[in-house]
């Protein structure tokens, strides 16, 4: 059945299938090849043409998933109306969409430009086992990790209150603006708190440099904590990974006469 094969085709590393690699790699290569013009600023001719090859790479991708959907979903017919609706495949239409004034200047508007381009490294998603690992973890561990992420923001708009109203909003040596708003308060707290600390904002009281200390601290405790429960995780999922690749490998194994 031609649907079964495409299928196989395109879904990663599907039965050991040496054309599934090469579509993995081919894709994985269009991807990189559509971002490559985000690193320059200046617009050459070679990038329309990269952009050309590139989103058409992705049409045809995105319409043969569409065309399997109700073998990946199993619906029936449903699965082509459901389909389009899926995370996967609104990264799949988003990467098309900065390409579509190649074809029409109407659709200028659409190319919210090179930030929509940025989309397409989602699509790795797909074809990558460890970044699949990786977000396996996060959904297996989220409400460990949905706690921490709370605790932290708590922190940050307490010691920003704390800072906001402790420190003097001229500072009085210089008479430069310090923290001229509560924003500015919270964005010192977010990068004290993740101890990275760039220096353009800083305490001028002795309070203030106490709360900045005090941060500084809990920082180290609070970033430390998510970091542990992913590796234990991570570790997990990837013997679990490895154990399936063997069994997986055992049995497609032919069974000798």
């Amino acid at each position: 059945m031609l649907q079964q094969k495409v299928f196989d085709l395109i879904n990663k590393d599907r039965k050991g299938m040496l054309a599934s690699r090469i579509y993995d790699w081919y894709m994985l290569f269009m991807i990189i090849a559509s971002i490559i013009p985000l690193m320059f600023i200046e617009d050459y001719p070679i990038f329309k043409v990269i952009e050309i090859i590139t989103v058409t790479a992705f049409i045809i991708d995105y319409i043969l998933r569409w065309y399997t959907s109700s073998i990946q979903l199993r619906k029936g017919i449903v699965s082509y109306f459901i389909y389009p609706f899926t995370p996967m495949a609104i990264i799949d239409l988003l990467s098309i969409l900065p390409g579509l004034n190649l074809i029409s200047p109407e659709f200028k508007l659409l190319r919210l430009t090179r930030l929509i381009k940025i989309v397409r490294l989602l699509k790795v998603f797909r074809y990558s086992d460890k970044i699949t690992i990786f977000l396996r973890v996060l959904s297996k561990e989220k409400d460990v990790l949905l706690s921490v992420l709370m605790l932290a923001v708590f922190y940050i708009f307490i010691t920003a209150l704390i800072m906001f109203n402790a420190e003097p909003h001229i500072n009085p040596q210089t008479g430069e603006i310090t923290f001229n708003s509560f924003f500015d308060a919270l964005y010192w707290a977010t990068v004290t708190l993740t101890t990275v600390g760039y220096g353009d904002l800083c305490p001028v009281t002795n309070i203030g440099r106490v709360v900045s200390m005090i941060s500084s601290l809990f920082g180290v405790a609070i970033i430390a904590l998510p970091s542990g429960v992913i590796t234990a995780s991570y570790l997990e999922e990837l013997r679990e990974y490895r154990k399936h690749r063997k069994s997986n490998k055992k049995i497609s194994s032919p069974i000798p006469n």
